[in-house]
């Protein structure tokens, strides 16, 4: 493990016990690959989901008080989904830094989508435990400071391939293209990305456990694309 003030820079919190962020980039391939009971990520990881749903979840309850159980759920989600934690930590460069087994280095682990999206939540469960309640709510909020855009359409999309189809349809006949960019990991828990594609442009892309959930996540990203291209009507 090198020096992390760099992350930490990025992170915007300086760790007191750094041994904390040093296990929230251990990636579990290295329990593998050492063959001994060696500490990974994952049970920070477990604390950095119920942390960053409790923060975000009272962001939005106060953010957007019209709004009902329903709509809240699903912008909850639509927050949170694997692909969107991804981005949060390549933004961050955690890739740079996981601690992994060779043999997930060689396979690209440090690109992966479910490495990242993991190592943020576990960063996250490391920073709660180092500092508390406090500097976790800031980050996160600095983190998704622009994801509320366009929130008040997204939570109230319940099929979301329907909602894209119906929007590009006004604009050409021709219908959205899914395409299976990927999957990986075991027959008992899989995991596929997706990306739709229109007229030839690659409209948005996403993760998910199917490849049902994967174009579902895919179609969420594409209209959060096409509502901020869209012109703003005179008030």
């Amino acid at each position: 493990m090198g020096d992390l003030n760099g992350l930490q820079e990025r992170l915007g919190y300086q760790f007191r016990d750094i041994k904390l962020l040093e296990l929230a980039l251990t990636h579990p391939s290295i329990a593998h690959e050492e063959e001994a009971n060696v500490a990974t990520n994952q049970r920070l990881e477990f604390l950095g989901d119920a942390v960053l749903g409790l923060i975000l979840t009272r962001e939005l309850y106060e953010k957007f008080p019209e709004l009902d159980e329903g709509p809240l759920t699903k912008g909850r989600a639509h927050l949170v989904n694997q692909r969107t934690l991804c981005e949060q930590a390549r933004a961050l460069g955690l890739g740079e830094e996981l601690i992994m087994s060779r043999g997930e280095l060689a396979s690209g682990g440090r690109d992966r989508v479910s490495a990242l999206a993991d190592a943020f939540e576990a960063v996250l469960g490391a920073m709660f435990m180092d500092g508390g309640y406090v500097p976790a709510c800031e980050f996160v909020l600095r983190c998704f400071r622009d994801s509320f855009d366009g929130f008040r359409i997204l939570p109230n999309l319940s099929n979301p391939k329907g909602e894209l189809q119906e929007f590009l349809q006004s604009r050409s006949p021709e219908p959205p293209r899914y395409t299976i960019t990927s999957s990986s990991g075991p027959d008992h828990a899989r995991h596929f990305e997706c990306a739709v594609s229109h007229d030839g442009r690659e409209l948005g892309r996403g993760a998910g456990k199917s490849k049902r959930e994967a174009e579902s996540a895919a179609a969420h990203a594409a209209l959060t694309q096409l509502n901020a291209e869209e012109p703003r009507q005179p008030e």
